[in-house]
């Protein structure tokens, strides 16, 4: 069954070892933040450093893995119509409004939405790291080093494929960031396949 995420919010849910989550943007050029925590110990928990680390490379796609901060393999991607996801940004909030954009009244953002998701969990928000941003589409300068947001490369009906390599607690947004969007926001769709 399809579960929609509203613009501007986010979930959390358990995802059982060998189970696949299906991320789907609906209607294209949306982000969504995902967060993974082992569902037994979640002091361990998806890790950039790690992934980018093993995997030698900054995009991410189809047969890698992403590891936890323990060196484990918590998800393998297994399909992906995009071939475009960021891991190097950490999820939107208050402050990247206020910083970035100027905003006075900044929405809580990816970070709040995440936060109030997880926090039935005992996940407190200290505790989210970056997030694996799908669909999203940041270019590194090979020079300079700069990193520059595009909108992202997914239209209507693209997905990303995950396989859960043990029991997890996933968070999942669509995603607030309008530079990240296009400067749109929309749903995000996702499933779990047993």
């Amino acid at each position: 069954m399809v579960t929609e995420i509203a613009p501007r919010s986010g979930t959390a849910f358990t995802l059982k070892k060998g189970q696949r989550l299906r991320v789907i943007d609906p209607q294209g050029e949306q982000v969504s933040d995902m967060l993974a925590f082992n569902a037994d110990d979640t002091d361990e928990v998806i890790s950039s450093g790690r992934t980018l680390d093993y995997a030698s490379k900054l995009f991410l796609s189809i047969g890698d893995p992403i590891y936890s901060n323990r060196s484990n393999i918590m998800l393998r991607i297994v399909e992906d119509t995009v071939g475009r996801h960021d891991f190097l940004l950490t999820p939107c909030s208050k402050d990247t409004f206020r910083i970035i954009y100027g905003d006075e009244h900044p929405h809580h953002g990816c970070f709040g939405n995440l936060a109030h998701a997880l926090e039935p969990y005992g996940i407190a928000p200290d505790r989210i790291p970056v997030a694996f941003n799908i669909f999203m589409n940041v270019r590194v300068d090979g020079d300079s080093g700069e990193i520059k947001v595009d909108p992202p490369l997914s239209r209507a009906g693209d997905h990303i494929l995950f396989e859960a390599e043990m029991d997890l607690i996933v968070a999942l947004t669509a995603c607030s960031a309008l530079q990240s969007n296009n400067y749109a926001f929309k749903p995000i769709h996702y499933e779990v396949e047993a």
